[in-house]
């Protein structure tokens, strides 16, 4: 298993508003029970800071680089925060359906226990990421780079993997019927001999009992 470090979260965090905040820095700051909406923020930055029980409507946020942050049963349904930088994130029993991850960074990031249906991690860099059981449904992930990235126990039915690499990536956990992919980018994966079967179709082989 891969080793993701924790958010450094300290502990007497100060209760905050994200929408009245004047400094594009949030610092040591826990902003929970509280819905933002319809909002526009630019090149945002969180440290050590926690959202617990807060949903984002119509949001977008350019920019943002979280370093020690923690979601925990939010719903970041449709974010969009193409570009952001995330270091030490951990997403816990979150939605994340439809959230434009597009061009993102990611480094000792958790998802656990989230829906990430139709989230887009195109051209992403993924370093030390571990999804776990997690549904990823249509999920895409066109030209990403994963190093060291974990999938656990996850719905990934008709995932996107176009132009990725699946070299070590181990799938053998995880539910899918169908999946986008290329052949070459399969060298190295890790599957079950059932999931083999499925991907011999990719191949054009046709299986004789």
């Amino acid at each position: 298993m891969i080793k993701i470090q924790k958010p450094k979260i300290p502990a007497g965090l100060t209760s905050i508003n994200l929408e009245e905040i004047d400094d594009h820095y949030v610092y040591r700051s826990l902003i929970s029970d509280c819905i933002i909406s319809e909002a526009e923020f630019d090149k945002l930055h969180f440290d050590q800071v926690v959202f617990k029980n807060v949903t984002f409507i119509n949001v977008t946020i350019e920019k943002m680089d979280l370093v020690d942050v923690v979601f925990e049963k939010c719903d970041l349904s449709n974010l969009d925060i193409k570009e952001g930088i995330f270091h030490r994130v951990e997403f816990i029993e979150s939605k994340l359906i439809g959230s434009d991850f597009t061009e993102a960074t990611f480094g000792n990031v958790l998802f656990k226990d989230s829906i990430l249906n139709l989230s887009s991690f195109g051209y992403a860099k993924l370093t030390q990421v571990r999804f776990d059981n997690c549904i990823l449904r249509q999920a895409d992930f066109y030209e990403t780079k994963l190093n060291k990235v974990e999938y656990i126990k996850c719905d990934i039915n008709e995932a996107n993997f176009a132009n990725t690499s699946l070299n070590g990536v181990d799938l053998s956990s995880c539910t899918f019927e169908q999946l986008t992919t290329r052949i070459e980018d399969l060298y190295g994966c890790l599957v079950t001999p059932e999931q083999a079967i499925g991907f011999s179709r990719l191949m054009g082989l046709k299986i004789v009992d």
